[in-house]
């Protein structure tokens, strides 16, 4: 197969690469200058998935997306015979948050962004007690394991904005457990959030932080996807009932600064899937008994149907 750089392939995602499970997203593949005749193909941390019927016709979509959707996709198209290449595409990260039953990275201080200098520690917690898990992280240079691990804790004596990354917690067998979004900035601002995502119904609560005082700063904006949504003089903000429409990048802004930007996310509460999959389950449970009473039905009207039927035919009869 003969591959050119003259034909470029490029990936973009629809609507962000930021997720919750449960969400949709739709990673597309370009070729530069040219739109008609190519056949597509996906990859997934350089593996390749055979799933075409998600990466149909340049697009490779993921609805429901789940935590194990989670790494960095790249694509490249064919066409002609002999088959005429791509090369690969640019590098595009999808992370899938939310809350696995079994394996978290813990984050101390728990918070997504934090100030170069300051020390941080990630360790992969797993309930059930197996080993393996190790501490890995995504940069704007590559994957690699997280550096000064012990075990599955990863501890960085002094951070800096090379450190800004996704962090995520990786067995021996490759599989990938709960990604967070780990920001430094050399600034003297930065925006404290919580770490994990938000369930719906719950309060969140932003504070602006100074650098050198390390208490949150009395007057400040708070912006959500680019636009002010509170000015506060409490050095804090916050949401008292969260739903879906408040996912988005956030940041602060202060007469000593500005933050960076932070994405929260919003997942479902246990509580509403608990009840939804009762339904179900009733549902599934009460099926057989409807439809035999719906048979049972049907059989008594058919045999009043037939009686009535006999009994006008008998009366003419006579």
């Amino acid at each position: 197969m003969f591959c050119s750089a003259e034909a470029q392939a490029a990936v973009r995602v629809s609507p962000q690469p930021w997720l919750t499970e449960g969400d949709s997203v739709t990673l597309i593949c370009e070729v530069t200058g040219s739109s008609t005749g190519w056949t597509f193909s996906w990859f997934r941390d350089d593996d390749h998935l055979s799933d075409s019927s998600r990466g149909a016709g340049g697009s490779y979509t993921l609805s429901p997306a789940a935590l194990q959707h989670t790494g960095v996709y790249t694509c490249r198209a064919e066409r002609g015979r002999p088959a005429y290449c791509t090369n690969y595409s640019n590098t595009q990260p999808l992370w899938i948050t939310g809350v696995s039953r079994s394996v978290s990275l813990v984050v101390s201080p728990s918070r997504s962004q934090h100030f170069s200098s300051d020390s941080l520690s990630l360790s992969c917690e797993d309930q059930s007690n197996s080993a393996g898990w190790t501490v890995r992280r995504y940069t704007d240079r590559n994957t690699e394991d997280c550096s000064k691990q012990t075990g599955s804790t990863c501890g960085i004596i002094s951070l800096s904005t090379s450190d800004t990354g996704v962090y995520w917690c990786q067995s021996e067998s490759g599989e990938k457990r709960h990604p967070l979004n780990i920001t430094v900035h050399d600034g003297d601002v930065i925006l404290v959030s919580s770490v994990d995502p938000v369930i719906e119904g719950d309060t969140l609560t932003l504070h602006c932080l100074h650098r050198s005082t390390n208490s949150p700063i009395l007057t400040a904006d708070f912006y959500k996807d680019g636009s002010l949504i509170q000015n506060q003089t409490t050095g804090e903000m916050s949401i008292t009932t969260v739903s879906k429409s408040h996912e988005g990048f956030y940041y602060c802004k202060t007469e000593r600064g500005q933050s960076l930007h932070s994405w929260i996310s919003v997942r479902a509460s246990r509580s509403g899937q608990i009840f939804v999959f009762n339904i179900l389950s009733f549902l599934l449970a009460a099926f057989p008994y409807l439809l035999s009473t719906v048979v049972l039905l049907f059989k008594c009207y058919r045999a009043r149907v037939t009686s009535a039927e006999g009994q006008i035919q008998y009366a003419v009869t006579e």
